[in-house]
């Protein structure tokens, strides 16, 4: 119900920009219909995942961009935008263009976008929105005047090329759809809506419907307008500050229609049912959530008599799953839209029973009540923890090589999923048959684990966890790290950045990636060109970065980026072999941090995504450096050299782990099942790559697991265990990020058992629920 494809295509170059007009914030006169382009590489890939119909909107930049359309992705003979439209509004009917009954569709938007893009504030959008409407309401009237007497009329019917859709508006014969976050811009569209008496189809993203759902009732019409909001995409600006996870349990307990959106290409579209599945685990039953992306918006597209539902006599656009479409890694069989099969030759890989039915709808109500409560700002920080634990029904127990062979393991009472695992003094002193030891005078915890696990913490990378907040505010930030390639500094200035100065702890992101699992954060400089600067490792439940366990390795890595954002890849490369070399004439730090790469005592990441630049960075190595430890951080492209890498032994890093061609570096993907037998990282893997997962954006650490799991269910059977998949968020990331290589490393008491988690239910699906944390370094686990 919220997507820009076609007019945000991938891969996105500057030609085939047609989201937004720059021209003004009032646009009603614009149509997405005529950016629409058709050579979108995202089109196969939605249908993949099981897309059949699309409202393409306009962007968000001003307070009205335009007209939307619905379009169904399925390509046609006439291979045109217009031939896939669903309902168009205007036809060409015997060589005349002539008005059907179908619904129109306008997009607008408030709050930060048209402030950051127009400089209008609050204020000013609303004086926008009701100029606008008052123009369309006087147009309105004007026809309505002549229709009262069209025979007696002597000058042509009133119409408006700019005003005639908000006319059209006021009149109920468009769906009107509102980019639209806080309190306050929902207030004004509400009242704006009753000024001007029309419906609102839907607020869009509304990070705090949530929080007044009241209000929501009160817009002008006889239903409210629906909710269409991502589930954990949040925080990456102030506006989205509060969103929440709960945010569909509490609307659809408030008897809002719920539905859940990609803003494709923000979210990829094609797993948009991966959006309903989130929000179905965080408390949105099992019928809701599968109504988010079927019936719910279809109704409020106006379309509900013939998709949305599966019925005699509807458009036969039907997904053929290959497990139940809630679980994590379901995956479409077939596509069928019109009742053509739009996948040509799909991969199916076996899926087990289990996943033949949806996961349990999840337990959140104590949280769901707190984050409304708190407005939108609960205190996420552990409120309990305790030295002495002993956790019960416990079905795998991941920690043997971490504990190596200090614990002695009763494999048997886990393979019989009636495990237990002690805690004492904050150290696991038994697994298997655990017992509490008689004549201790000190109480234990006791944890129901519900055939749970304990696995090992998680490490996150790839984003700027750790150094910012709120991602669209500068002010929360540490900042853009100088570069030694940006103007006005020399190379032999040698200024390197250590990101481990710039750390901001206590953050939100922060706060949900521990309470997720994660124990481990890897951050490096941001920076705008080459030379980023050298990573930290940290505890993202560490209050402020002097406490005790904040920082884990402060010396990580070095990181740079190997594109043509300022410079050549060329010339980038070629400073790269003379610092490697060591041929410069004045030592520097830059200088001294590139021999200890060469030498392979410190680790090279490299933010790529080209085939092409990979090899070279292959070459490089082979060259001039064989000692060199070098890890690729991105990686899109990377299975084309897989062997290549593998004799090279270069690592990589794949970030986004779902591949997809946002860009012209990262166009020629592997787009997985249904349409090819592997995942970028099971193929790589295959190929002997040792691999990692990292993220993107701040708020996506959180879903760390659910990220190895996908892997796990998507890659062909015997690729990865259990395990390996944990591995990919663990133990591959410590070789690939250089965490265990001895650079200012710290030492913790109780470090020799590093972060673990205990899981309540299926680590691997989206029913189980972390229930405890045991942060690297922390002598106490703390319990959720």
């Amino acid at each position: 119900m919220h997507s820009h494809m076609g007019v945000d295509a991938a891969p996105s170059l500057q030609g085939n920009d047609d989201t937004n007009s720059l021209k003004n914030a009032v646009l009603p006169w614009l149509r997405s219909l005529d950016g629409f382009n058709t050579h979108d590489l995202a089109f196969n890939l939605s249908i993949s995942g099981g897309i059949t119909t699309m409202l393409v909107l306009p962007g968000s930049a001003g307070n009205i961009g335009g007209q939307a359309f619905p379009f169904k992705p399925r390509w046609t003979y006439e291979n045109t935008p217009q031939s896939m439209l669903v309902e168009p509004a205007f036809v060409i009917d015997n060589g005349t263009w002539s008005r059907t009954h179908a619904w129109r569709h306008i997009k607008h938007a408030c709050g930060e976008n048209p402030h950051r893009v127009y400089g209008n504030t609050r204020m000013d959008s609303a004086y926008d929105f009701r100029r606008a409407y008052t123009e369309g309401k006087e147009l309105k009237e004007k026809q309505d005047r002549w229709c009262k007497s069209p025979k007696t009329q002597t000058e042509p019917f009133p119409t408006s090329l700019e005003w005639e859709a908000l006319s059209d508006v006021i009149r109920g014969n468009v769906k009107v759809n509102i980019h639209c976050y806080e309190t306050t811009d929902l207030n004004t569209l509400v009242r704006i809506s009753n000024e001007f008496q029309f419906p609102i189809a839907a607020f869009h993203h509304a990070h705090e419907a949530y929080l007044v759902p009241d209000l929501l009732k009160q817009a002008w019409g006889p239903e409210p307008p629906a909710v269409a909001i991502f589930s954990t995409n949040a925080r990456y600006k102030r506006e989205a500050y509060r969103g929440s996870e709960f945010a569909p349990k509490v609307l659809a307990e408030a008897g809002l229609s719920v539905v859940m959106k990609s803003d494709h290409p923000v979210l990829d579209s094609r797993y948009l049912i991966s959006e309903a599945s989130f929000a179905h685990h965080y408390g949105l039953n099992t019928s809701l959530a599968l109504s988010s992306v079927t019936t719910h918006p279809a109704k409020a597209l106006g379309l509900d008599h013939r998709i949305g539902y599966l019925r005699e006599g509807y458009d036969a656009d039907v997904v053929v799953w290959d497990s139940h479409p809630l679980t994590v890694g379901a995956t479409p069989k077939q596509t069928y839209i019109d009742g053509i099969p739009q996948i040509i030759k799909p991969v199916l890989h076996h899926k087990p029973a289990q996943v033949q039915k949806a996961p349990p709808t999840g337990k959140w109500d104590k949280e769901a009540r707190e984050a409304v409560e708190a407005r939108g700002d609960p205190d996420l920080r552990p409120k309990k923890s305790s030295k002495n634990v002993i956790f019960q029904d416990v079905s795998d127990f991941h920690l043997f090589d971490q504990l190596g062979e200090k614990l002695q393991v009763d494999v048997s009472a886990f393979e019989e999923g009636k495990g237990s695992v002690l805690v004492q003094d904050g150290e696991i002193t038994c697994a298997g048959n655990c017992k509490i030891p008689e004549g201790l005078d000190f109480d234990f915890e006791l944890v129901d684990l519900r055939g749970g696990a304990i696995t090992p913490g998680f490490i996150t990378v790839g984003s700027r966890l750790g150094q910012i907040e709120i991602r669209q505010e500068k002010a929360t930030a540490d900042g853009t790290a100088l570069d030694p390639l940006d103007e006005g500094f020399e190379i032999t200035d040698g200024l390197l950045a250590h990101a481990v100065d710039g750390a901001q702890f206590g953050g939100k992101d922060e706060l949900l990636a521990y309470r997720s699992g994660v124990t481990t954060a890897v951050v490096s400089p941001k920076s705008s060109s080459f030379f980023s600067g050298i990573s930290f490792a940290f505890s993202p439940s560490a209050p402020h970065p002097l406490s005790h366990g904040a920082i884990q390795n402060s010396n990580g890595a070095l990181h740079i980026t190997l594109d043509n954002s300022k410079t050549s890849v060329s010339s980038k490369i070629a400073i790269l072999r003379r610092l490697l070399l060591g041929d410069v004439q004045e030592e520097t730090e830059l200088s001294e941090v590139l021999k200890e790469v060469a030498k392979g005592k410190l680790r090279l990441v490299v933010n790529v995504d080209k085939a092409d630049s990979i090899a070279t960075l292959i070459r490089l190595k082979n060259e001039v450096a064989h000692k060199a430890k070098i890890t690729v951080l991105g990686g899109q492209e990377a299975w084309l050299v897989a062997d290549e890498l593998a004799e090279a032994d270069i690592g990589v890093i794949v970030a986004p782990v779902r591949s997809y061609p946002g860009d012209w570096d990262s166009r020629r993907i592997i787009p997985s099942v249904p349409l090819s037998n592997h995942t970028l990282p099971s193929y790589l893997v295959s190929h002997g790559v040792t691999v990692g997962l990292g993220i993107v954006e701040e708020w996506q650490a959180r879903n760390t697991l659910y990220e190895a799991a996908w892997v796990y269910a998507s890659s062909p059977p015997g690729v990865f265990t259990k395990r390996d998949a944990l591995d990919l968020v663990g133990k591959n990331l410590e070789t690939l990020l250089g965490l265990k290589d001895g650079h200012h490393r710290h030492s913790y008491e109780g470090e020799s058992q590093g972060g673990w988690v205990a899981h309540e239910g299926d680590v691997f699906s989206l029913g189980g629920k972390v229930k405890a944390v045991r942060g690297v370094g922390q002598v106490a686990v703390d319990l959720f």
